[in-house]
């Protein structure tokens, strides 16, 4: 009776390594990705605020003034939300700018 060997299989130690090692990865990156957070809503808000910005000038093209508040973009249908990721409001001046309104 012959006994095969299968040499090309990994141990029990080498997979323990191998999932230690991607342990210690996370460990390391997770706290970088949280940091990293508020910058990324941050900006987010920025592009939000020019994304409503054109929406502004698409709304004053078609009705020949600028709208008074987001909501009246929301309800004509040129915007689906009205907050920017980071949960602060957007304001449409008088001139048609537009700002983020802290909370």
């Amino acid at each position: 009776m012959a006994v095969l060997k299968n040499e090309k299989a990994f141990t029990l130690i080498e997979m323990l390594i191998v999932l230690l090692v991607i342990t210690v990865l996370l460990f390391l990156m997770i706290p970088n990705i949280s940091k990293h957070t508020d910058s990324i809503n941050n900006k987010g808000c920025d592009a939000f605020i020019a994304m409503v910005q054109g929406q502004v000038q698409a709304y004053e093209m078609d009705h020949h003034e600028f709208p008074t508040s987001i909501s009246q973009l929301k309800d004509s249908g040129y915007v689906s939300k009205t907050t920017c990721p980071n949960g602060n409001g957007v304001e449409i001046g008088a001139d048609g700018t537009v700002t983020e309104a802290p909370n």
